[in-house]
């Protein structure tokens, strides 16, 4: 099994990074491209999953993009890694609870490496830090799953501006904050991106 590694040092606008997934998706679905792994950082963008809540909204004022991956509103810009991916489950297990633990256990295995615990929460998706009774979230996960193949992915906050977030109810959650590996304390993630490579491959393949 094969998966093409894609990295873009450019930010890249929401909407045009979701017709070149839905592109994929459709390449993979006719067997004319394979699987894809896809690192990048958007412009700053906030956006609206399949299950999202006007209620969510703080500041009625900013503007919205709805997307049809799961989870409810979000916020992504400089300083947040995105990792998206194209996964085709007909050639895998067509296991969705499994993907996301894989998921899960993927951004536990980078945070290791900086030495921050990290872990899922049942109740609330993504990747949580700190004491259950006090958590912040650090990474957040949405996919969608057509004719079983599984795009969108994860966003991990590395230093992006975390005030962001006073705008909307970050995934719907009220009595939870957002953190970042800058808030926690480190300073030097100068090769992140080849270790989410690493990790993800490492899991994946």
């Amino acid at each position: 099994m094969n998966i093409e590694v894609k990295y873009s040092t450019k930010s890249i606008d929401y909407s045009e990074s979701m017709k070149i997934l839905e592109k994929r998706v459709q390449e993979v679905h006719e067997g004319k491209k394979g699987e894809l792994l896809w690192l990048l950082e958007h412009n700053p963008v906030y956006t609206a999953g399949a299950s999202s809540k006007n209620s969510d909204l703080l500041d009625k004022k900013i503007k919205v993009i709805k997307t049809d991956r799961g989870g409810k509103h979000t916020y992504h810009g400089k300083g947040q890694k995105i990792i998206y991916f194209v996964l085709d489950l007909n050639k895998r297990e067509k296991d969705i609870r499994k993907l996301i633990n894989k998921i899960e256990l993927c951004i536990i295995e980078i945070l290791k490496e900086y030495k921050i615990e990290s872990y899922p929460d049942k109740k609330n998706i993504g990747i949580w830090v700190g004491h259950k009774d006090n958590s912040k979230k650090i990474a957040a996960i949405g996919i969608r799953v057509k004719r079983w193949i599984a795009y969108h992915g994860f966003a991990l906050n590395v230093y992006n501006d975390l005030s962001k977030y006073n705008k909307i109810i970050p995934c719907g959650i009220i009595d939870k904050e957002i953190t970042s590996l800058k808030e926690l304390g480190i300073k030097n993630y100068k090769n992140i991106d080849q270790l989410i490579i690493k990790k993800f491959l490492n899991i994946f393949l």
